[in-house]
């Protein structure tokens, strides 16, 4: 009876540690071991780089590297850490938009337009020749690959807004000639997209014209006057 009593134990702990080794194989795919992981890096990684005086928006990027398939591989690309990082992403967003004086921000409307032009315009001038006639990409490589470097994004806003110079003119003009970056970048995307799928017809122009008059006057004249009830 005994021995077959510590067959079973025996049997039993087996699979569990087959079953554990299985959980823990690199990449991980457990929900809960992602979101734990990520919630360690989360709390761990600014109180670490505080000490020696590092904002912890950089720990969080660097450890994003070395966990990532780049690095040690402990995660891979996935819906849920697509949707993490985007929930990130726009949460800093929200952020910068909540405390972002609308006033400070019309009255440096031009030079945000001016900031965005250029940090538009600047990086495709320069990287698509450099991708189409150096390193022989095709033109939609060539294209999207250069818009990438015309893209940025608020991720080191934190940094501004704990510093207190959120009011600054200067990050006023950023965050707005950021909006203005991103979007050329989303409709150069809708483009190129557009001529790899189907060729840009007359239907293509039309369904993208009318989608940005739709999407202006909605983010224009909707969005301010449901932000201006809500708070």
């Amino acid at each position: 009876m005994l021995y077959f009593y510590l067959l079973y134990v025996s049997s039993t702990m087996d699979n569990i540690i087959n079953h554990l080794i299985e959980e823990f194989q690199l990449p991980l795919h457990n929900p809960v071991l992602i979101f734990s992981l990520i919630l360690f890096i989360i709390l761990l990684a600014p109180i670490v780089l505080h000490r020696i005086r590092i904002p912890g928006i950089i720990g969080l990027i660097v450890s994003g590297i070395i966990i990532g398939p780049a690095g040690l591989n402990i995660l891979e690309k996935s819906l849920f850490v697509d949707v993490f990082s985007t929930i990130g992403l726009l949460y800093i967003m929200f952020i910068a938009g909540l405390e972002l004086d609308l006033n400070e921000f019309k009255a440096t409307r031009n030079k945000s337009l001016m900031f965005g032009f250029l940090t538009f315009a600047i990086p495709i001038s320069i990287g698509f020749p450099v991708c189409y006639y150096v390193l022989g990409f095709e033109f939609n490589a060539s294209l999207l690959t250069s818009s990438m470097f015309a893209t940025h994004t608020l991720v080191t806003y934190p940094i501004v807004s704990k510093l207190g110079v959120s009011k600054n003119v200067a990050v006023a003009v950023t965050v707005g000639g950021t909006i203005l970056t991103d979007t050329a970048v989303l409709i150069l995307l809708a483009i190129i997209l557009g001529s790899h799928d189907g060729g840009l017809t007359t239907e293509f122009w039309v369904h993208l014209g009318i989608s940005l008059v739709l999407f202006s006057a909605f983010m224009f004249l909707v969005i301010p006057k449901i932000a201006k009830w809500f708070f």
